[in-house]
């Protein structure tokens, strides 16, 4: 017997990445219950990718990392008081599976899912859900996300539908206008930061790779640091060039424009599967599974070993990627 849902509330608070990999439910979602109202709640820094999202009644922002630094008791509270007068909802479903998205999931409302002690990164978070869902902390993150949400609501969603999904972030791909050269050659956006140092390719590669590519590329930066590298890689490629400060939406808009997209593993990689544009993912201490496998969507990983359960930041055999598969792999997706 199908489930007569009405209004559904989504947990997932960061970070950018895990959103955008998360976002891709609201299309299924919506196929399966079309008068289903379906809400938000994210941290702040990242609603602007979910506000006037067409499949989104509303977006609900919080501050916990702030609240959490700065040790605002007073913050808190209003927080708790905030999440508590959201309104009923049939189900609350916390796709990410921490402690502290449990805890905002169960302050909402009692009708919570989320994921089993088994198949979650902190097994506590389970004990706030009042059903749960299991699949392997190992399988695909995608899978996962699209699994516990509709698990919660009683269909499946398959990798046939994943496969042909539409653009996630369709809404904003009109933000930022691309001024591409006129010179018949394609236009490649290439991300050179990550959360951290190791999930980053050298600079000295991606300007050779740059160069061996031939093509318009396009650096994307999100911080001094990233700009510095970025200007480094632009001095010495003549076929690289650097992109201006984005705001998230620009940068949606951007990548939807691009011919190919080349990164680390971050959020504004993953903004290319989520728009059905072709991409190459880089993989260091991280794995595959931190993407979508697709025909245009590809990865390539470091020889280095990973136990996700304990992530060596440490590892730095990203650099041991070569320049020569990349290119191989880019000029397959080109062309």
């Amino acid at each position: 017997m199908e489930k007569n849902i009405q209004k559904i509330a989504i947990v997932r608070l960061s970070a950018l990445g895990d959103i955008v990999n998360t976002a891709v439910v609201l299309q299924f979602i919506n196929e399966k219950f079309p008068h289903a109202k379906i809400e938000w709640i994210t941290e702040e820094v990242f609603a602007p990718l979910l506000i006037n999202h067409p499949l989104l009644e509303n977006v609900h922002t919080i501050n916990l990392k702030q609240l959490k630094k700065e040790k605002n008791i007073s913050g808190i509270l209003k927080t708790i008081s905030y999440l508590k007068n959201l309104g009923n909802f049939d189900i609350i479903i916390d796709i990410q599976g921490l402690i502290k998205s449990a805890v905002v999931a169960r302050l909402i409302g009692k009708n919570t899912h989320g994921f089993d002690k088994n198949s979650s990164r902190e097994p506590l978070s389970s004990l706030f859900y009042k059903t749960t869902s299991s699949i392997s902390y190992e399988e695909n993150v995608v899978k996962r996300n699209c699994f516990v949400a509709s698990d919660a609501l009683g269909f499946e969603i398959d990798d046939e539908m994943i496969l042909n999904k539409k653009p996630i972030f369709e809404h904003l791909k009109n933000n930022y206008t691309l001024q591409k050269k006129q010179n018949g050659k394609k236009t490649v956006a290439i991300v050179i930061g990550a959360s951290w140092e190791s999930k980053k390719y050298p600079k000295e590669s991606v300007a050779k790779l740059c160069d061996a590519l031939e093509e318009n590329c396009i650096i994307i930066w999100g911080n001094e640091i990233e700009k510095e590298y970025g200007m480094w890689i632009c001095e010495h490629s003549a076929y690289a060039t650097l992109c201006e400060k984005l705001s998230l939406t620009q940068l949606v808009s951007l990548i939807s424009q691009t011919d190919l997209l080349i990164g680390n593993d971050t959020g504004p990689t993953h903004m290319a599967w989520s728009q059905n544009i072709p991409s190459i993912t880089l993989f260091g201490p991280t794995t595959t599974r931190m993407i979508y496998e697709t025909p245009i969507n590809i990865g390539i990983k470091s020889p280095s070993k990973v136990d996700i359960n304990k992530i060596d930041k440490n590892d730095f055999s990203i650099e041991n990627i070569k320049v020569e598969d990349i290119l191989q792999k880019a000029k397959e997706l080109l062309g």
